[in-house]
């Protein structure tokens, strides 16, 4: 069996994280999908999900140290073809990637403890970004 849905979301811009997994856990119950893999794929080239402990700490140092490793301050050839200001953006969203994928063992999204999946605003404006959900399995 496959399932898909959509998850809409308003960010405010560079840097907003936003913790998904409810919204997944109600997506994969909605399914009825009792052992599978859910995988999410964030649409746009310019946002990023992964998987974290989703807390304040973590919700800071994650978007900062993508700042330290590919800052917003450099000229990069994006920058240079299209003048936009979101050069970075691109490179950080890909250095953290577009998807991610979960198990699924009793109805329920395997993560550990301590993980959530998260999506990333790594582009400069606020941003109404999709999220598609694809539950496999039976």
């Amino acid at each position: 069996m496959v399932y898909q849905q959509q998850i809409t979301l308003q960010t405010n811009g560079h840097r907003h994280m936003h913790d998904l997994t409810g919204e997944l856990a109600e997506v994969v119950k909605q399914s009825g999908v009792k052992t599978g893999m859910v995988q999410v794929f964030a649409l746009g080239s310019t946002a990023a999900v992964s998987v974290v402990e989703f807390e304040p700490g973590l919700v800071g140092d994650v978007p900062e140290l993508l700042d330290r490793l590919i800052p917003p301050s450099r000229q990069y050839g994006h920058e240079q073809a299209w003048h936009d200001g979101n050069g970075h953006s691109h490179l950080q969203a890909t250095l953290l990637g577009p998807s991610v994928s979960v198990p699924i063992s009793d109805g329920r999204l395997m993560l550990g403890t301590w993980q959530q999946v998260f999506h990333l605003e790594c582009d400069i404006r606020p941003r109404q970004r999709t999220v598609v959900v694809t539950v496999i399995g039976e």
